[in-house]
């Protein structure tokens, strides 16, 4: 490292540091992002400086949904087998949240004692990080339609995504869900080590094609894919009648490993880790057993006691993502309304249109609100667009008697005093927020601030 280099990496390490003593003392957040953003002024190299210092490498994972829960669920493995892991805990995934994660282990001259760097990393900015990070492994977990206001279209993001990983060095480790076919596709057209993972459970097929697809067209002639079944969204078993793509041979059984947490996404967010630790040589045994007893994280199927009341949040920020919330939540009524006892629990749903969350509410309107509708009792909906989820659900309803009983309630708080209130002291109050939302709920819930 030059002299000039190391100079200013030391003045951005000591701000950094700085910074971040001045906001969690005066309790302004978690300080996750700003002492990032501030320090890459001082040493515009600092992503590339830190980074390669990173003992046995980077593992970069991105993809629309599932990112945060597997990044928690390999870094837990990682550390099991002995390794110092660096990690954007709390989510914070653009350039400056990595700069910050990374800055946050350093002693104060710049040097970072670690292992492995888990970073997550928004789909937007994965083409503009890879040269400076130069990931050991790359996990791509899904690409959704998703906040559109910044993205685009999903077959944008997968050709970028595959120009920028087209230099990497051949040793580069690719691991690509399958089930998805921009992803298949872009995996398919690499040189870099690519090893693709997904379902192998008919049984898990959904009756029809949800209406939120993204993807159902062959990525490489434009011919509509056929699919012997859909597991979620677009991803599924599929091959193209034209030219004869199909999906790849995966590299696990996903019948050998254990679902974690509710909901099928979760299960591919296993397996995700699974291949990912395989390949970094983490234990069978430790594999297992972290799955075993994996603790969600924050919004993700997270679970806490509130007021003597069971509360699990499913972070709900886009169309597959709601629909597979709305999934789950079916699923555990339909377990628990064998019950005698069973008293169906409110559901709260919380809509915002923050930047966190993308501006563009419109997406609603392609998620399968009648499937939470039919299930019946009380549907609480809060947030800044309140009035906006309200009218979704209404016109969910195919008949003004429906059982379904609405509950608007513009302040949060009194919304979640609400559903807490009528949620029965042996069921469970599942709460669908997006990503501010989400935030806010567990802040009031919980007494606590992520960021």
């Amino acid at each position: 490292m030059q002299l000039m280099d190391r100079l200013r990496l030391g003045a951005a390490v000591l701000t950094a540091k700085t910074v971040t003593f001045g906001v969690r003392s005066l309790r302004l957040g978690a300080a996750s992002v700003l002492p990032g953003e501030i320090a890459r002024r001082l040493q515009p190299k600092l992503l590339q400086l830190l980074s390669c210092q990173v003992k046995q490498g980077v593992i970069l994972i991105a993809g629309t949904n599932g990112k945060t829960t597997t990044s928690l669920l390999l870094r837990t493995m990682l550390e099991r087998q002995g390794w110092r892991v660096v990690h954007n805990a709390a989510g914070a995934n653009l350039e400056n949240g990595l700069m910050t994660a990374l800055l946050q282990n350093t002693n104060p001259i710049g040097s970072l004692d670690a292992d492995f760097a888990i970073l997550e990393v928004d789909e937007n900015i994965v083409p503009k990080v890879l040269a400076p990070l130069q990931p050991r492994l790359i996990l791509a977990l899904n690409l959704f339609r998703d906040q559109l206001d910044r993205y685009g279209e999903v077959d944008t993001i997968s050709r970028r995504w595959g120009q920028a990983i087209a230099p990497l060095p051949s040793e580069t480790i690719i691991v690509a869900n399958a089930d998805d076919p921009t992803l298949a596709d872009m995996g398919q057209q690499l040189n870099q080590n690519v090893l693709f993972f997904g379902l192998s459970e008919p049984e898990h097929y959904l009756d029809e094609i949800p209406h939120a697809v993204d993807s159902i067209y062959c990525p490489s002639c434009g011919t509509r894919l056929v699919y012997q079944g859909v597991y979620l969204s677009h991803q599924g078993d599929y091959n193209c009648p034209n030219c004869g793509f199909r999906k790849p041979s995966l590299a696990i059984d996903s019948r050998e490993w254990e679902q974690i947490l509710i909901g099928l996404y979760n299960k591919y967010n296993t397996l995700a880790a699974v291949l990912a630790a395989q390949q970094l040589g983490v234990d069978k045994a430790i594999i297992r057993d972290t799955i075993a007893n994996f603790q969600a994280a924050f919004g993700r199927a997270e679970e806490l006691q509130v007021r003597g009341k069971h509360v699990r949040i499913l972070l709900s920020k886009n169309p597959v993502g709601m629909n597979e919330t709305i999934r789950a939540v079916n699923e555990v009524s339909e377990r628990k309304i064998k019950e005698e006892s069973h008293q169906l629990a409110p559901v709260l749903m919380v809509l915002n249109d923050r930047i966190p969350d993308g501006t563009d509410v419109s997406w609603i309107w392609d998620v399968d609100t009648e499937k939470l509708v039919e299930r019946g009792g009380t549907l609480i909906v809060s947030g800044d667009r309140v009035y906006d989820m309200a009218l979704r659900l209404r016109y969910s309803q195919p008949q003004i008697d429906s059982k379904m009983n609405l509950v608007v309630k513009e302040d949060l708080k009194e919304a979640i005093a609400t559903a807490l209130a009528q949620t029965p002291a042996n069921e469970t109050l599942h709460i669908l927020p997006t990503y501010s939302a989400m935030l806010e709920v567990r802040e009031i819930l919980t007494g606590r601030k992520i960021l």
